[in-house]
């Protein structure tokens, strides 16, 4: 099917010249995207919050608005808050779930590889008398003989505290060491 070096269905400069035509039509979708976003969210800011008439209000009048906006505010930060504690909690849930996927996953195992034997080898592993005969490996095995340590003789405490207390018993610590 292929029979040498295959040609391309356009050329470099075609290639090329589609390549940026495409960039820029995406740049420009983006530039549009962007002012659709930017107008959506004036649309919903003006709809939810009208906008304010203060000319003509008093000072009274002024710092109950102040306080209306600090109680709308609050409300929305308390919103805003609860929303993010609840992503973060489903985000450890999330994560505990994958471990929880990757623990049950476990650890694959590679596939075993068939080894042909061929019925020769087979007879021969059961007739080979070398193989049928029991090891003796206490045979190889290296002959230590156990020295019997000097077991000191348990004697009364007392009398060997009696005995060594005083600079006659540093003495025989002395000697005993050499």
């Amino acid at each position: 099917m292929s029979e040498g070096p295959r040609k391309p269905k356009y050329s470099a400069t075609r290639r090329l010249l589609l390549k940026s035509k495409l960039l820029k039509k995406a740049a420009a979708m983006l530039v549009a995207e962007a002012e659709e976003k930017k107008h959506e969210k004036e649309r919903v800011v003006n709809a939810s919050f009208p906008p304010l008439k203060m000319a003509g209000l008093s000072v009274q009048e002024l710092q109950d608005l102040c306080k209306d906006l600090h109680r709308k505010i609050d409300v929305v930060d308390e919103a805003r808050y609860d929303m993010q504690i609840k992503v973060a909690k489903n985000d450890t849930e999330i994560q505990t779930l994958n471990q929880k996927i990757i623990e049950l996953k476990g650890v694959k195992r590679p596939s075993l590889k068939r080894v042909k034997k061929t019925t020769d080898d087979m007879l021969g592993a059961y007739t080979d008398t070398s193989k049928l005969m029991k090891a003796d490996f206490k045979a190889n095995l290296k002959t230590v003989k156990k020295e019997d340590e000097k077991r000191e003789e348990v004697t009364d405490w007392r009398k060997n505290v009696a005995a060594m207390s005083g600079m006659e018993g540093r003495k025989k610590l002395f000697d005993a060491g050499q």
